[in-house]
């Protein structure tokens, strides 16, 4: 009867922690039609997003400016690691020290480049996952996927 009872209530734990966890995850339900197939969607090309930006004029250009943020995390990944790495090469000559120190800083230079291009780029005034969730829709049905 205990055993019962200790069986259900790490049970309704369990099933607590992955409504909480899908909550703050919430927004992958958006890309779960895409991901979870049985036939993966075709590649797509620079002319082809450039035709979508092209032919939707609500989602185009908070894709196209999406599109240049990455250039921005890029940029500030390149800085970050190349930086960092000197730095701690020049003041420590530890070849693990700087390899790690290249790594982190190429990490916190993409985040730093991200909220560079949120804020130059105005995009935390525009959803740019549902721009991205339509792209992936309308790739889908010009490759025949539905």
């Amino acid at each position: 009867m205990a055993d019962n009872a200790q069986g259900s209530s790490s049970q309704s734990y369990w099933e607590g922690y992955k409504e909480f966890w899908s909550e703050r995850f919430s927004f992958l339900d958006n890309y779960s039609k895409f991901i979870k197939r049985d036939k993966p969607i075709p590649s797509w090309s620079s002319s082809d997003v450039e035709d979508f930006i092209a032919s939707d004029p609500v989602h185009g250009p908070v894709l196209k400016s999406a599109r240049e943020a990455v250039q921005f995390g890029v940029t500030g990944s390149a800085l970050g690691a190349l930086f960092t790495a000197g730095y701690a090469w020049k003041y420590s000559r530890s070849l693990h020290g700087a390899g790690l120190s290249f790594l982190a800083g190429g990490i916190f230079g993409w985040t730093f480049g991200h909220e560079v291009a949120n804020h130059a780029l105005q995009l935390y005034r525009v959803d740019t996952l549902a721009a991205e969730a339509k792209f992936l829709e309308w790739w889908n049905k010009k490759t025949g996927g539905y």
